[in-house]
């Protein structure tokens, strides 16, 4: 029988979604390195508005420094990694702050309220519409000719 090793694993998890992309985030006490996909952040997100948008939770709660982030992605596109990713890192954040606190604690500073407030806890459920048979797109009609 083998014997299974135990291995370091990272504190916490949190998975994000928006649109086609889908982001899981594995936390643990660090310096503030993030790497996508085996990666910096820099060059899986190019565009400078999708790493502040990956960054949002961490800015909000001015916790750049203190955790690395090891984050695989898939699907979509950069705007739609940089949003799973942001909810990735802002649910990880929560299941770090509620880790070990019983139900009866009421902390006003907690990590879920601000994120809660901020809106970066909600799964934003826009998706792209399919587009119907007759149709140029999903709503665009062909041009009426009268004769």
């Amino acid at each position: 029988m083998a014997i299974a090793k135990k291995t370091a694993a990272p504190t916490n998890y949190g998975t994000g979604r928006r649109k086609t992309a889908i982001a899981r985030a594995f936390m643990k006490k660090g310096t503030g390195v993030i790497v996508v996909n085996g990666k910096p952040l820099e060059h899986v997100l190019p565009r400078k508005s999708d790493q502040v948008i990956a960054c949002q939770p961490l800015t909000l709660l001015e916790l750049l420094t203190s955790f690395d982030f090891f984050i695989t992605t898939s699907g979509g596109g950069t705007t739609g990694q940089a949003g799973a990713i942001r909810l990735a890192i802002s649910r990880a954040l929560v299941d770090f702050d509620e880790e070990g606190k019983g139900p009866d604690v009421e902390n006003l500073t907690s990590h879920r309220r601000k994120l809660r407030a901020a809106g970066f806890l909600t799964r934003d459920a826009r998706e792209v519409e399919r587009k119907k048979v007759g149709l140029h797109g999903a709503r665009k009609r062909p041009q009426y000719s009268k004769r």
